[in-house]
Parts: structure tokens; C-alpha cells; sequence
């Protein structure tokens, strides 16, 4: 799958986790999902319940983490690399835009379409923290 093609995955299985929760019907949670069919099931969710759908966009693409990548940036807009870890344990990052004042809308900027897949190494790190505090001489 393309990365944007994991986060419409990830998408429809919130959503569709959602409609039961809202509906009380577990038995119908699982949704088989494939590169050929991402794109198709995507679309038909919009056009069932696109609030729903909106909503869980509008929380997904704030990101897990931070991941410092280089980003695109605007004079209109705020940035930032986010990611998160898809489905298949793979990470997907994208620009996230914020910002922009009173009349500003970031959300309505296409983020899924400019999305990449990223690596990830995680080190152990032991770190050391010197705190000093100033003695007062004065009582001493």
C-alpha cells in the first residue's frame, strides 16, 4: 500500500470500530481492506457518514509523535513532521499544518496526498541531569 493508501486504512478501521460502538452491533467490525479496495471502501465511508469520517481525519492527522523531518513550511501557516505507526507496524509521516489566525483553515489543506513513509530506530539512552541550586551564603 501507499502511505496514503495506510492511512485511509487506518481511517476506515476507526471508523468502522466507531459505527459499532455508535450502533451496539459488534459482529461486523472486521473489514477485510487491500491495496485494491482501500480507496473504494474510503470513498463509500465518506459518502455514508462524512461527519464521522471528518472527524477521525481531523485527529489523525495531528500525528502520534514529532519526528523533526524536514517539512514544507508557509508564511501562512504553522508546521510540523508528525507520524504514526500504521496497521502493519510501519511508519507513515506527513506535514502537519496548524495555525494561521482567525480566518485560517490548515485543515483544509490536502495532508494524506503528500504523505511518506519513514524508518524508525529507537536507542536506549542513558542521560545524566546535573541540577545545581544556589546555596544562600548568608544563613550559613
Amino acid at each position: 500500500m501507499t502511505p496514503e493508501q495506510k492511512i485511509k486504512h487506518c481511517i476506515i478501521q476507526a471508523a468502522t470500530v466507531q459505527a459499532a460502538v455508535n450502533s451496539g452491533n459488534f459482529d461486523d467490525v472486521s473489514v477485510v481492506v487491500n491495496e485494491d479496495n482501500v480507496d473504494e471502501l474510503y470513498e463509500t465511508m465518506i459518502e455514508n457518514d462524512v461527519d464521522m469520517i471528518n472527524d477521525i481525519e481531523y485527529e489523525f492527522r495531528q500525528g502520534q509523535v514529532e519526528t523533526n523531518v524536514p517539512c514544507e513550511y508557509s508564511r501562512h501557516y504553522e508546521s510540523k513532521s508528525v507520524a504514526v505507526r500504521m496497521l502493519d507496524e510501519s511508519w507513515v509521516g506527513w506535514t502537519y499544518w496548524y495555525g494561521g489566525g482567525k480566518h485560517g483553515e490548515p485543515e483544509s489543506i490536502d495532508w494524506m496526498e503528500d504523505a511518506y513513509d519513514l524508518t524508525l530506530v529507537e536507542q536506549e539512552k542513558l542521560v545524566v541531569i546535573q541540577t545545581f541550586t544556589k546555596v544562600d551564603s548568608k544563613n550559613s
